[in-house]
């Protein structure tokens, strides 16, 4: 029996849309990992394409089956080959993918180098419109801030928090994730740790407290790295610090095009 295809109709309205497809889709993913090559995770996986006018909807079963097609091959190497094949599967002219996925490095204690797994919020974006790609990487970095102001005005002590730094690159060489999570944590007044004995939370509150920073602070430290390395082509840094003693949290962000045109795409490749 043949049923209607009734997204292959015409609308009401007929406006073209930028994006249409599916969002949060949970699925296994592979990472590179500097230490181990590679990291077996669970993406939340977002994928979209251009709608022209004359579609009345798309159709969200051929996203699922474009993924089931890359099974265990999800990676950052073949991300435009999967893009691709959506624009193909959904003809389409632009395709783009979103995945946010956790990402685990085993960490050392500071002094007494009790080893515990510190999990990361990673994510990436890609897009190819027609023949143009794009592609970003990014790290959400959970770091300890101590106040400068509270430090200069108070006898005793300063108030400090939780942070948490999220920096986002485009690239001409690959960059490793690990690079941006250490840049991060030494931009901030002292990094966060899974595990610390009494010897190791004794040197993290005396590192904070010699070192304290704004978020202000933060973001500039990261931007000064950033700069300092060729292979990125453009980045965004954001700092928000979970305040301790007010209500609001404080926040800075800065965005810096180095060497990115509109015609230029950037490689994935290590």
């Amino acid at each position: 029996m043949k049923l209607p295809d009734i997204q292959s109709t015409p609308p009401e309205e007929k406006i073209p849309l930028d994006k249409v497809g599916i969002k949060n889709l949970k699925y296994p993913i592979k990472v590179f990992d500097r230490a181990k090559g590679f990291q077996s995770t669970i993406g939340e996986i977002n994928l979209y394409v251009n709608l022209p006018s004359y579609f009345k909807g798309t159709h969200m079963s051929r996203f699922v089956e474009v993924l089931n097609e890359f099974k265990d091959e999800i990676h950052i190497k073949n991300i435009h080959k999967l893009l691709k094949k959506l624009k193909e599967k959904l003809n389409a002219k632009s395709s783009y993918v979103e995945i946010n996925f956790p990402y685990f490095i085993e960490k050392k204690a500071p002094v007494t180098q009790t080893v515990g797994l510190m999990g990361y919020q990673a994510f990436l974006k890609a897009s190819l419109h027609k023949e143009k790609k794009d592609f970003i990487i990014g790290v959400k970095v959970p770091v300890m801030t101590l106040c400068p102001c509270s430090k200069s005005i108070s006898e005793y002590g300063a108030h400090n928090q939780r942070g948490i730094v999220t920096i986002a690159v485009r690239f001409k060489k690959f960059i490793w994730l690990e690079e941006l999570i250490e840049i991060a944590e030494k931009s901030a007044s002292a990094p966060i740790y899974p595990v610390l004995k009494r010897a190791d939370e004794k040197f993290i509150t005396e590192k904070s407290y010699e070192n304290p920073k704004f978020v202000e602070d933060v973001v500039r430290a990261v931007a000064s790295e950033l700069l300092k390395n060729d292979e990125i082509i453009w980045f965004s840094v954001e700092v928000e610090n979970f305040e301790s003693i007010h209500e609001h949290n404080a926040y800075a962000f800065l965005e810096i095009e180095k060497n990115y045109s509109s015609s230029s795409s950037n490689s994935s490749s290590k």
